[in-house]
C-alpha cells in the first residue's frame, strides 16, 4: 500500500513539474504573441506600416491628428512636436515633425515608443515613415529634426464603431536605448574603479 502511494504522489509531482514548465513558458511567449496580436489587430492603439500611402482619397471626411510627446527621466534629451495638430481628409497621406535636443555632455541614443488614441482607431491609422522605426542618437547638445508621414485608412469609413471619431492623438514617448543606458553604466563603473585606485595609491603615498 505504502508502494501504491509513493508511485501515486510521484505521478502528481510529475504533473506539477510539467504544469509549472508550461506556464513559464506560455509566460515567455506572451509578449512577443501580444505584440504580434496587437500590429495585426491595431487593439491597444498599435498604428500599422506601410510602404506608401492608399488610393485616392475617398469621400470628404476629415479627421484631426494630434500630437503628443514624452521622455523617459533616462533619457537627458527635451523632445516635443513643432505643430500642434493637423487636419486631412481620410487617405491624404499628411507629415509633421518632432524635435529632439540633447541636454546631455556626451552622445546618447534613444528609442521612441508610439500608440494612438481612442485605442480603437489604431488599426486605421498607418505610418509609411517614422523615426520610431529605428534607435535615434544626438551627439551633446545638437538638436534634430524627426518626421513622420502618416494617413487615415479609407477603410475607417466602413466602420459604424467610429462614426464619432473625428480625432486621433499620436503619442510618442521616448526611452534611452538598451545599449546606451549599459555603456553609459560601464563607464560609470570605471570611473569609479579609477578614482578608488587614485585613492589607494594617495593612502599608500602618505
Amino acid at each position: 500500500m505504502d508502494q501504491n502511494l509513493a508511485r501515486k504522489n510521484r505521478r502528481i509531482l510529475a504533473a506539477c513539474v510539467f504544469t509549472v514548465a508550461g506556464m513559464v513558458g506560455l509566460s515567455f511567449a506572451a509578449v512577443p504573441l501580444y505584440n504580434l496580436f496587437c500590429r495585426v489587430t491595431g487593439y491597444g492603439g498599435t498604428t500599422q506600416v506601410a510602404e506608401a500611402g492608399p488610393a485616392p482619397v475617398i469621400g470628404s471626411r476629415e479627421i484631426t491628428i494630434r500630437f503628443d510627446s514624452t521622455v523617459n527621466p533616462a533619457l537627458p534629451w527635451r523632445f516635443h512636436p513643432e505643430q500642434k495638430s493637423v487636419t486631412l481628409k481620410v487617405g491624404e497621406v499628411g507629415m509633421a515633425f518632432y524635435r529632439a535636443q540633447s541636454l546631455s555632455g556626451q552622445r546618447t541614443t534613444g528609442a521612441a515608443t508610439f500608440n494612438v488614441t481612442p485605442l480603437k482607431a489604431g488599426q486605421y491609422f498607418v505610418k509609411t515613415q517614422c523615426f520610431c522605426f529605428d534607435e535615434q542618437t544626438l551627439n551633446p547638445e545638437q538638436t534634430a529634426e524627426m518626421p513622420v508621414s502618416f494617413y487615415v485608412d479609407p477603410a475607417i469609413m466602413d466602420d459604424r464603431n467610429l462614426d464619432d471619431t473625428n480625432t486621433i492623438t499620436l503619442s510618442y514617448t521616448f526611452f534611452r536605448a538598451e545599449d546606451d543606458a549599459d555603456a553609459e553604466e560601464l563607464t560609470g563603473v570605471e570611473g569609479d574603479a579609477d578614482q578608488t585606485a587614485a585613492l589607494d595609491q594617495a593612502t599608500t603615498v602618505n
